[in-house]
């Protein structure tokens, strides 16, 4: 079938399956005669896996793993559950790090009560206070949320 067909049966965009395709996700498509992509129905549930892991913020590397049990049908699962787990105890850290900015910044709006000039805002002022907030919890210097461990700042999902 054509990139646009699987796109379609798998509710995501041509460019989305490009990208995969290219970070080795999926399998190099065969080419037809006219060398466009001809790709295998069975693509479509792959793909879903995939996006379904996605929105469970998995990371690229946690994909290829359940990918791989998935390629092999007859192993134990107990390695899908460590996986899980592990990406379990990463939400976890990551939902206790909001809610840490979510004190702070609800301690920051509470510095400015009253519409007034905003060189009196407290929020403003605040914002300026050296050593105010909690740099561990710093996306720039946050080892897992920079990077460093494959996870990522919570943003709008990429395909």
């Amino acid at each position: 079938m054509k990139i646009g067909e699987l796109a379609k049966l798998a509710d995501c965009t041509v460019e989305t399956i490009r990208y995969y395709e290219k970070e080795g996700l999926l399998p190099p498509s065969r080419r037809t005669d006219g060398n466009y992509r001809d790709f295998d129905a069975s693509l479509v549930e792959r793909l879903r896996l995939i996006r379904n892991c996605r929105l469970l913020d998995m990371t690229q590397e946690e994909i290829r793993a359940i990918l791989n049990y998935r390629d092999h049908p007859n192993d134990n699962c107990q390695e899908v559950n460590a996986l899980i787990d592990h990406h379990i105890g990463h939400v976890t850290a990551r939902i206790q790090e909001l809610q840490h900015l979510q004190e702070q910044l609800i301690t920051l709006r509470q510095q400015c009560q009253r519409n007034q000039a905003t060189r009196e805002c407290g929020i403003i002022k605040g914002l300026e206070e050296p050593e105010r907030f909690d740099r561990t919890n710093d996306h720039e210097h946050c080892s897992h949320t920079a990077g460093v461990h494959g996870h990522r700042p919570a943003q709008p999902h990429k395909p």
